[in-house]
């Protein structure tokens, strides 16, 4: 079972379930999990090979919407709003047309349905430089990264992932093995075919280029009724870069 964090008791109104990108974890999400949790429940939840998930040798979309139906099936959710951001936006697309009935409104955050080049290698051979069995705290860590990595907030982004272990060893919460040998299966591979025919919000990030203006096409062939809204001042995180646009733009579509 996917582990996750549950914002709200409002049994009336229909569930929101939010999943983070590659290397992140539901806590990137913890104010805007408080935020919504006032308007309807919130569930943060952690992707598989993420965070507090359970580490598992096959990662692709498919096995990753199966977890959202096996999720909701366990919390006796019958329908719920889904929001993905990046990795977790492929992962709600692929769901949504997997699993239509189940699926109020879908929200698309900074990620089209299309295949994308390989993009992480020098992230994930910044992260396999890091040996634990040598590196015994996370400035150490950071300082290791910060060689391969030129922005500071990709840095402690992805430092938000080491922990101490029961035995006192510093790991990644995050499975690296499976994410690096299995990336091709969920970042270049594009959302099966199929439609969506409900209700859905793709959310770019002004400064970013996950969506492009040539991508509206693909967008509305898969998902007929997508409205596609860009967030200024905001790049790849546009949850994190501009939180008040961001938020209301996603009330706005719920509400």
């Amino acid at each position: 079972m996917l582990h996750s964090k549950i914002y709200g008791e409002d049994k009336q109104n229909t569930p929101l379930l939010v999943f983070h990108g590659l290397f992140g974890m539901l806590d990137n999400w913890g104010s805007f999990g408080k935020e919504f949790g006032e308007l309807m429940p919130t569930h943060l939840i952690d992707l598989r090979n993420h965070g507090k998930s359970f580490h598992s040798d096959e990662m692709n979309l498919e096995v990753m919407a199966q977890d959202i139906l096996d999720y909701m099936q366990f919390y006796n959710i019958e329908k719920a709003h889904l929001l993905g951001h990046s990795l977790g936006g492929k992962t709600v697309m692929t769901f949504a047309i997997s699993y239509p009935e189940k699926v109020e409104k879908l929200i698309v955050v900074d990620m089209a349905p299309k295949a994308y080049p390989p993009h992480h290698q020098g992230i994930i051979k910044a992260l396999q430089s890091v040996d634990f069995s040598v590196v015994k705290s996370r400035p150490e860590a950071e300082k290791i990264l910060s060689e391969y990595i030129h922005e500071k907030s990709v840095v402690q982004f992805l430092a938000k992932n080491i922990y101490w272990t029961e035995d006192k060893n510093l790991s990644w919460r995050f499975n690296l093995k499976t994410l690096a040998e299995k990336y091709n299966d969920f970042v270049s591979s594009p959302i099966k075919f199929g439609k969506f025919q409900g209700e859905t919000l793709f959310i770019g990030g002004e400064k970013s280029n996950y969506i492009l203006p040539q991508d509206e096409f693909l967008i509305k062939q898969q998902f007929p009724l997508a409205k596609i809204i860009t967030i200024s001042n905001a790049g790849h995180w546009v949850q994190a870069e501009n939180p008040k646009d961001f938020n209301l733009t996603v009330k706005d579509f719920i509400m």
